[in-house]
């Protein structure tokens, strides 16, 4: 890996994965002007798709939540570039790939420091040909094999000791070789113990519950049991 570093900005990359100048890589400009914008998704913000040089990546801004995201949308409390939002969840995402889950590469992570506070932006890989489970399940039902395989997955990611606060199925992927992905790991940390574990997946079924009323989505507890089966075996 290597750093770009100022006062003001700080930016950690792969070499391999990004050949363009890393300073212009976070402006959705640049990819424009290389005509390398390939899509993009709506989400707390705009998620962009872009082709670079090397692979397809994602390219998201920072943004905050909840009712302080009204007021302050962007802006996070700097305490050193190691403990930016972007740098960690860059390197949670070598470490999760290292112990085998199936998350998306890091390709560049960014800082940049306003006063006593920071925003951040992330480019990673885009995983090809994939879907969400909300756009699949919308369709079609999943068969047993498949909720086996994100049992396994999210055993593997727990295996790592990483609570992903957001386990939803918006951030579970599976592609056309039905591999099973999972994404979004902003403010997602290791932790000790196995409490948090279960309200990780609480947190699931929930999702799992809330679309099933929201889309209508071909879902059954019954599945729900063939996931955990997965995941305790």
């Amino acid at each position: 890996m290597k750093i770009l570093q100022t006062a003001k900005q700080f930016i950690y990359y792969d070499p391999k994965l990004l050949t363009e100048p890393p300073e212009f890589c976070f402006s959705v400009s640049f990819w424009q002007k290389q005509r390398a914008i390939i899509g993009s998704a709506q989400g707390r913000g705009t998620t962009w798709f872009v082709q670079t040089k090397v692979i397809e990546a994602a390219l998201r801004h920072y943004r905050r939540g909840g009712l302080l995201g009204k007021i302050i949308k962007d802006g996070y409390l700097f305490f050193s570039w190691e403990k930016t939002r972007s740098l960690q969840e860059f390197k949670l995402l070598e470490e999760l790939i290292r112990d085998g889950v199936h998350v998306p590469r890091p390709i560049a992570a960014r800082a940049i420091k306003k006063g006593f506070y920071y925003q951040a932006d992330l480019l990673s890989e885009k995983i090809p040909d994939a879907e969400d489970l909300v756009s699949i399940l919308q369709s079609q039902s999943l068969s047993c094999s498949l909720y086996s395989d994100i049992g396994h997955e999210i055993r593997k990611m727990h295996n790592a000791q990483v609570d992903h606060t957001d386990l939803n199925i918006h951030n579970i992927l599976i592609d056309k070789s039905n591999k099973v992905w999972i994404i979004d790991f902003d403010k997602c940390t290791k932790r000790e113990g196995s409490s948090w574990k279960k309200d990780n997946l609480r947190r699931l079924k929930r999702s799992f519950i809330k679309e099933v009323k929201k889309r209508n989505i071909h879902w059954s507890e019954s599945d729900w049991q063939v996931l955990i089966q997965s995941y305790h075996a």
